[in-house]
């Protein structure tokens, strides 16, 4: 346990949830679900796997203030990094393997998003630990997929070979090779993944050995590899992430080296996930009426159905008269009305909102 980490990465624009969500409060900073904010969700998920001395919570420089304040006393302060500028999941998890590997060279470690729904702690905990062990006792870096339960465009898939053993993995959790990462499909293709029965969704959490993982840097992404070192041997982080970060590419962990590594390892999580992309995804969570109107304030529907309608103030009353499939968000600065098919573009609102609002 003592030579496992965890990188959190809990960035993000604040667009998809507008207007509950803004550039320094995103999604993993609100709470949708209940009393803790997706970020302490993640934080809670790994009590009992990690210790806390081994969690890094990387965000960025527009929400480090609110993450500091929302986590004080769950971490130490400098387990809280900012990054200076956006460049993507390559340089943002560079960053992480080299903050490993100055305090130990022999670890392994777990890159998992801060703003995923995942409410079965222990089968993650048992998910997470079996990847650790792969990772540990393999040269390959382990994937964490999904078994995907509709033929979803929205997300990239893992195609799966044979399943191998894995000395030391005693758990009953399988591991397959992977043939390949497949790009967001359309929903035609998509169904034949599910029909072929051998994809997951790609769940963005991964775990490796620093060892393997820095490997990888070094074949595919030599500039990345050399800031891994510069990161290790930092005696001033904070002054080379600003004179070096935004230099580096913008560029995907999926696309600089998933993608190209030399063995990747899948293993199909068995517990209930949600990205919780879009209001349609939270309207699942909302409270149902008999006419399909889901919403977490009190509704007044008159000839309204399959209406989703989330109020920042729960004591909020909202009526809705002669109205179906829209998306009816209420802050107290800020009203959006949608229609359920367009909740995907959402964000591209913010291009014409005042710079105040968002």
């Amino acid at each position: 346990m003592h030579n496992r980490y965890a990188l959190i990465l809990a960035g993000g624009s604040g667009e998809r949830f507008w207007p509950l969500s803004r550039r320094a409060a995103p999604k993993q900073l609100l709470r949708l679900f209940g009393d803790e904010t997706l970020l302490e969700a993640a934080l809670s998920r790994l009590q009992g796997i990690l210790p806390k001395e081994n969690i890094l919570v990387l965000t960025n420089i527009e929400q480090e203030a609110a993450v500091r304040e929302l986590i004080a006393g769950h971490l130490p302060a400098e387990n809280i990094v900012s990054e200076p500028a956006k460049r993507d999941t390559a340089a943002a998890i560079a960053l992480a393997v080299g903050w490993v590997a100055s305090r130990d060279p022999d670890a392994s470690m777990a890159v998992l998003p801060a703003d995923h729904l995942i409410q079965d702690e222990v089968a993650f905990a048992n998910t997470l630990n079996a990847a650790f062990t792969v990772a540990e006792n393999s040269d390959a870096v382990v994937t964490l997929g999904i078994k995907p339960t509709w033929p979803c465009p929205s997300y990239g898939y893992i195609e799966r070979a044979h399943e191998v053993d894995i000395p030391g993995n005693t758990t009953d959790i399988p591991v397959f090779e992977v043939v390949r990462f497949r790009e967001k499909p359309d929903t035609q293709t998509a169904q034949t993944f599910l029909d072929a029965g051998n994809f997951s969704w790609n769940s963005g959490m991964f775990i490796w050995s620093l060892k393997t993982v820095i490997s990888e840097f070094s074949q595919h992404v030599p500039a990345l590899a050399e800031f891994v070192e510069e990161v290790r041997t930092a005696e001033d982080l904070p002054a080379l992430l600003e004179e070096k970060f935004c230099n580096l590419e913008k560029i995907s962990i999926d696309f600089a080296l998933m993608e190209k590594a030399s063995r990747v390892l899948n293993i199909e999580a068995d517990f209930k996930w949600d990205d919780v992309g879009s209001w349609i995804s939270v309207a699942g969570y909302l409270d149902e009426d008999t006419d399909g109107n889901r919403s977490n304030a009190r509704i007044f529907p008159l000839g309204s159905s399959n209406n989703v309608v989330y109020c920042a103030n729960k004591d909020s009353h909202v009526a809705l008269l002669g109205v179906e499939d829209l998306i009816v968000v209420q802050t107290g600065d800020a009203l959006l009305v949608a229609h359920r098919e367009k909740a995907d573009q959402i964000k591209g609102l913010t291009e014409g909102i005042p710079e105040k609002l968002l």
